[in-house]
């Protein structure tokens, strides 16, 4: 709602819901960056700083905000539309 009441009203979104861990939702993600299928352009210094430091324990209060969106992004964008790329 933030995007479409401050940006643009007719923004395309679609809502997600988490069913898996953050871990467990980004082995596969993981997997895409180890076979080198996926590139960043630009820089990005916080989300690389989450992507290298988080592990599970953690905890919620040091959760992966910038990294978990770039699972969920990943994964609706390759695997979702391929899922025969994970299995």
């Amino acid at each position: 709602s933030t995007l479409k009441n401050s940006v643009e009203r007719t923004l395309p979104y679609k809502g997600i819901k988490a069913r898996r861990g953050k871990y467990i939702r980004a082995e596969p993600v993981a997997a895409l960056y180890e076979q080198g299928r996926v590139h960043h352009i630009g820089r990005f210094p916080q989300l690389e700083d989450q992507m290298c430091t988080w592990t599970p324990d953690l905890g919620p209060s040091n959760s992966p905000d910038r990294a978990d969106a770039l699972v969920h992004a990943i994964t609706e964008l390759i695997i979702d539309r391929n899922p025969i790329m994970i299995w």
